[in-house]
């Protein structure tokens, strides 16, 4: 169902999800994402600490029970995967807003992306 809700936030005037994604496909419309935003966006959707927690967990218990090579592995795991999340963030919020009419106007409304 498409919304007749626009953006007032390019140079152009306003901009709806249409004109964003064939923009987008065209190359003339330069999205920018907060990348902090994003990467804190996309760790809430992930439930990412949530996930984190158990991995480290696990880690140091193999370590402790000897498994020393395998749980520093996975304790290394854990602790790179904000940071390959963080890295990631910009271009799945993106992803995410060509492909969703509501997505684009939440991350709109939020902050999250400028269209240029």
């Amino acid at each position: 169902m498409p919304s007749n809700r626009r953006w007032a936030g390019s140079d152009t005037g306003a901009m709806t999800h249409a004109e964003f994604v064939a923009g987008c496909r065209a190359g003339t419309v330069t999205p920018n994402i907060n990348a902090a935003a994003a990467a804190r966006y996309i760790n809430a959707r992930l439930l990412l600490p949530l996930v984190r927690l158990p991995v480290l967990g696990i880690g140091v218990g193999l370590a402790l029970l000897g498994w020393i090579a395998s749980g520093l592995v996975i304790i290394a795991v854990g602790a790179l995967l904000p940071r390959l999340v963080a890295r990631t963030a910009p271009q799945l919020v993106l992803d995410e807003a060509l492909a969703s009419e509501s997505r684009f106007h939440e991350f709109v409304d939020s902050g999250l992306l400028h269209p240029e």
